[in-house]
C-alpha cells in the first residue's frame, strides 16, 4: 500500500515538475527527497522527460542525429544538474 501511494505521489510531482517547467533536480530537492525516494522520482521525472522530448522532435519532423541531439539535449534540460 506504502509503495501505491508513493509511485502515485512521485507521479504527480514528476507531472507538476514538467508543467512549471522546473527541472527534475530542482523539484526534487524543493520536496526533499533523499535517498530511494529520490532515486525513484529522478528515474520517473527523466523517462518523463525523455518521451516528452522524442514527441517534441516528432512534431519537429526530426530524423538521425538531429533527433538524437535534440532528445539528449532537450532531457538534459529537463532533467538539470544533479
Amino acid at each position: 500500500m506504502k509503495r501505491i501511494l508513493l509511485v502515485t505521489a512521485l507521479m504527480s510531482f514528476a507531472a507538476a515538475a514538467q508543467a512549471a517547467g522546473a527541472t527534475c533536480t530542482v523539484t526534487a530537492g524543493e520536496k526533499k527527497l533523499s535517498g530511494a525516494a529520490k532515486t525513484s522520482f529522478m528515474k520517473k521525472c527523466e523517462t518523463d522527460a525523455k518521451t516528452s522530448c522524442e514527441t517534441q522532435a516528432a512534431d519537429k519532423k526530426l530524423s538521425g542525429a538531429a533527433k538524437n541531439s535534440f532528445v539528449k539535449k532537450c532531457t538534459t534540460d529537463a532533467v538539470g544538474a544533479s
